[in-house]
């Protein structure tokens, strides 16, 4: 005998349009590429996905389609997050801090039929556009001012693309179990291996991490994802702060610590996200300039281990929390959270450090067994 509750499947488009219905006057809060800042609400983005998602359409862009990117954590990236999802079809997110080799490699195994490409990265794509194998049609992501001369073959402007159409298009119902994401891993021997993940899988990973004993993003949540959106979705945080209405604040390409330094007070974050060394130089920063983070209440770091130096400093120089994750790319990648807890809080500092520097315990589905 089934159950006849909750059947509808598990979709990326549903984070949307429940980010949309609640959370219409949340903000995103961009770093522009092109400089300056750019800020819109929830539900001011809704339109523009749904534009994105029939130019990508009108492209020839279908279900099952891939189509990649070499872009920041911005808006524009944001949108094509839902936009690429929310059609069918699979957003394909490449790190260029691989090599060239390796990224024409990737582009050509995952056969990518569409790149959208940030400002910063068209020398790259421009040197080595003939090797691309499938790639049809090249998107930079900027408006028509800041549109550059550039050797791609038939580049098109993001902004005229949306432009052109209107924002009736229409989610369709999709098998819960669809792929909607593909993350390549190089940490392998050989060639860089593709991850590819479901629409369940991407919204069970968006609900642990809104977990208060996972990472915990929540509607008071403003998170500073440092962790590039080309590396394992930001830690799902794009599909975890439109679920629960979290402010998000792209840093774009600036990541040093005085622009994120200039960024976190002008925003009042209070969550930030991203690997040790990204800290470290926040911290010298901090340092150097006499300054104090008087809103952040939590850091959360993962991608290599923490030293406890950084614990230290962020706890008694910031008042700030540091929460150490682990994951894998092919985990979406939470796995493992050491949040605050009744055991933390009964420890005197110097014991509270050492015990932070541990990864935690599983979130939420995810079994671990140690070999």
């Amino acid at each position: 005998m089934l159950g006849n509750m909750m059947a509808r499947p598990l979709l990326v488009s549903q984070i949307l349009e429940h980010g949309l219905r609640h959370y219409g006057d949340t903000e995103i809060v961009s770093r522009a590429v092109e400089g300056g800042i750019h800020r819109y609400t929830f539900r001011e983005a809704g339109p523009r996905i749904r534009r994105a998602a029939a130019a990508l359409q009108r492209l020839g862009v279908g279900s099952g389609d891939r189509v990649a990117t070499l872009a920041w954590n911005t808006w524009r990236h944001y949108e094509l997050y839902y936009a690429l999802s929310g059609m069918g079809a699979v957003i394909h997110t490449i790190n260029p801090r691989l090599f060239e080799d390796q990224i024409v490699y990737i582009a050509n195994h995952a056969e990518d039929r569409v790149l959208c490409v940030d400002l910063t990265f068209l020398p790259l794509v421009e040197s080595i556009v003939d090797r691309l194998g499938t790639v049809e049609h090249f998107v930079v992501l900027t408006d028509r001012e800041h549109m550059p001369e550039t050797t791609l073959p038939g580049a098109l402007c993001y902004e005229d693309l949306l432009a052109a159409e209107d924002d009736g298009f229409a989610w369709p119902e999709l098998d819960e179990n669809a792929a909607c994401g593909l993350c390549y891993t190089s940490g392998t021997t050989g060639n860089p291996k593709g991850v590819l993940y479901s629409h369940r899988s991407t919204v069970l990973h968006a609900m642990g991490a809104c977990m208060q004993h996972s990472v915990g993003i929540s509607r008071l949540t403003r998170v500073l994802p440092v962790v590039p959106m080309f590396h394992v979705n930001a830690w799902g945080v794009p599909y975890a702060a439109t679920m629960t209405g979290a402010t998000m604040v792209f840093p774009g390409p600036h990541l040093d610590g005085a622009s994120l330094h200039e960024l976190i007070e002008a925003e009042r974050v209070n969550l930030l996200m991203g690997v040790p060394t990204v800290w470290l130089n926040l911290l010298a920063h901090l340092d150097r300039e006499g300054a104090t983070l008087d809103t952040v209440e939590k850091v959360v770091i993962g991608g290599s281990a923490v030293p406890e130096a950084v614990v230290r400093d962020f706890a008694e120089k910031h008042d700030a929390f540091v929460l150490h994750v682990w994951g894998m790319t092919e985990m979406s990648p939470i796995g493992t959270s050491n949040a605050w807890s009744p055991r933390l809080a009964d420890l005197p500092p110097e014991a509270r450090y050492r015990a932070q520097l541990r990864q935690g315990q599983a979130v939420f589905g995810v079994e671990v067994e140690i070999l």
